[in-house]
């Protein structure tokens, strides 16, 4: 079993930048490719950014490309997504997920497991 906590997420100016984390417990965390996820209000959930357990590849979302960036720290079992210049469309609660199976995360945009989520605002 595999717990995920995210935090730093909150309220930003359009054009800004905020650090999600998400710090996981459990088995170890090296094993397993990290995703983020976002859903906003009224709509499906959609797939963000991925990490793979080594942190040599990642893959993102066009919508995010050049804006946000996902990266790990194994020694501290913890992912991270740097958002810089958000938009309001960004605006969402932000999930971090984890898997052994990289294309479970990032073709059919799943994970084993999942955290709780963090708002996410982004001001106009």
């Amino acid at each position: 079993q595999v717990q995920l906590v995210e935090s730093g997420g909150g309220l930003v100016q359009a054009g800004g930048s905020l650090r999600l984390s998400c710090a996981t417990s459990g088995r170890t965390f090296s094993r397993y490719h990290m995703g983020w996820f976002r859903q906003a209000p009224g709509k499906e959930r959609e797939f963000v950014a991925a990490i793979n357990w080594s942190g040599s590849n990642t893959y993102s979302a066009d919508s995010v490309k050049g804006r946000f960036t996902i990266s790990r720290d194994n020694a501290k079992n913890t992912v991270y997504l740097q958002m810089n210049s958000p938009k309001p469309e960004d605006t969402a609660v932000y999930y971090c997920s984890a898997d052994t199976l990289w294309s479970r995360i990032t073709l059919t945009k799943n994970g084993e497991y999942w955290g709780q989520g963090t708002q996410v605002t982004v001001s106009s």
